[in-house]
């Protein structure tokens, strides 16, 4: 039977257990020697363990000897090759729990006005949720890469009565998971983060994000304006006339839903574009990436002052409040929009999205689309750019190489004696 094998601290300490013994052993090059000892233990994670204190304590001593500050006598001796006993026992390691706790204690403090409050709520309900149930009691030490693919495994299984999280909110538990060993890694807890990477998942294909053709948009707000015009109810009425100037304001701003659900009547001013000669709204947006700013087509301004006229309001008062999700899912529903050709959803999002590409397919220079709405060129060229006819130059595509002219044979001049 051959040696078994592993590395500690980047390739550079090796436990190994010879054939012929049941412990497993350590050994390093350090100072142009190999420093070799037993853990004295038989149990791998034990011996791991002991490994790595051993490591660090033989780094030191190597350190001091470089500067020529004598070892202690027991540190300048050669160290045994088989430990006499076996180490005291180690204090305890946190728990994933203890950790958890400083890392809530300290976010929380950190981003007080970076980051939206909903956002770091959010953090704290996959804490509570999910990650401790499962991960709590465990020492922050022994969770590796394997603890963490369980923890997938554990998520994703399907279950009767429950639906699996999407990949977005398991994306989301990661993101937390990581965090907090990165602050356990800060104070010293863990050496190193583990490998959080997904096994076994492809390259996933590009693909846009659900939006409203020209056409499919023509067929929304004519619903939406047919809702408005006679509702199922009267008592429905103020809700859909609502809902109808929503739907068109958004495809006119390309704002972000929970952009639009913040805005106050304050942050909109009516203004007359000075390049265009047409009055657009110009609007002082608060969302994820702070406080941007906007300027809507001018198709936006109608619908924000029918709503102004409607509900006569304080300027603190917010326009639109929280979607009317149930009112857009019925609406869809009735008219086939629900889902786009590949089977996408269609949500809120979807009007910021179709704001995007009506913008492209007009010619709209996409540095001042992202800038409007607050993104990057590289995500409109990834997610929007990508599926749009009018982004191709057929001239620049269709080019053809002119035929080159036929080569004249050239005829030799005849040479005549002149005579005498």
């Amino acid at each position: 039977m051959s040696e078994i094998s592993h590395t500690l601290m980047d390739g550079k300490v090796h436990v190994y257990r010879r054939p012929e013994s049941r412990f497993w052993q350590c050994s390093v090059f350090l100072g142009g020697r190999n420093h070799r000892a037993s853990t004295g233990h038989d149990n791998l994670a034990v011996a791991m363990e002991f490994a790595r204190d051993w490591y660090l304590d033989r780094y030191a001593d190597e350190r001091l000897r470089k500067r020529g500050i004598p070892l202690p006598r027991s540190a300048a001796e050669d160290q045994p090759r088989h430990a006499e006993k076996a180490p005291a026992p180690k204090a305890a390691s946190p728990t994933f729990r203890e950790a958890a706790e400083a890392f809530q204690a300290e976010y929380g403090v950190i981003t007080l006005g970076e980051r939206n409050a909903k956002y770091v709520k959010r953090k704290d309900e996959h804490l509570r949720l999910y990650l401790l149930p499962f991960l709590g009691d465990k020492p922050i030490m022994e969770i590796n890469a394997g603890l963490i693919q369980a923890y997938r495994v554990h998520r994703l299984k399907p279950e009767e009565g429950k639906r699996p999280p999407s990949r977005s909110t398991l994306h989301g538990e990661i993101v937390v998971l990581r965090q907090v060993l990165k602050m356990a890694n800060r104070n010293g807890w863990i050496s190193a983060l583990p490998d959080m990477s997904a096994p076994y998942k492809a390259s996933g294909k590009v693909s846009h994000r659900a939006w409203f053709s020209p056409e499919e948009y023509k067929r929304l707000y004519q619903a939406t304006r047919e809702r408005a015009k006679n509702p199922p109810k009267e008592r429905w009425r103020g809700e859909c006339e609502q809902f109808h100037d929503y739907v068109l304001f958004m495809v006119n701003t390309g704002l972000r839903p929970d952009e639009a659900s913040r805005l106050q009547f304050r942050d909109v001013v009516v203004a007359m574009d000075e390049a265009t000669g047409e009055r657009i709204l110009e609007i002082e947006v608060r969302g994820k990436r702070g406080v941007g700013y906007c300027k809507s087509m001018p198709g936006a301004v109608h619908p924000f002052n029918r709503v102004n006229i409607r509900r006569k309001p304080a300027q603190t008062d917010l326009v639109f409040g929280p979607v009317q999700r149930e009112l857009l899912n019925t609406v869809l529903a009735e008219i086939g929009l629900k889902r786009d050709r590949d089977g996408r959803l269609r949500t809120a999002y979807s009007l910021r999205h179709t704001y995007i590409c009506m913008r492209l397919m007009e010619g709209a220079d996409i540095y001042q689309i992202a800038k409007n709405c607050r993104t990057s060129v590289e995500m409109i060229e990834k997610f929007y750019a990508a599926h749009i006819k009018n982004t191709l130059d057929a001239s620049a595509i269709n080019v053809r190489k002119a035929p080159a002219a036929p080569k004249r044979r050239r005829t030799p001049k005849r040479v005549t004696a002149n005579a005498d």
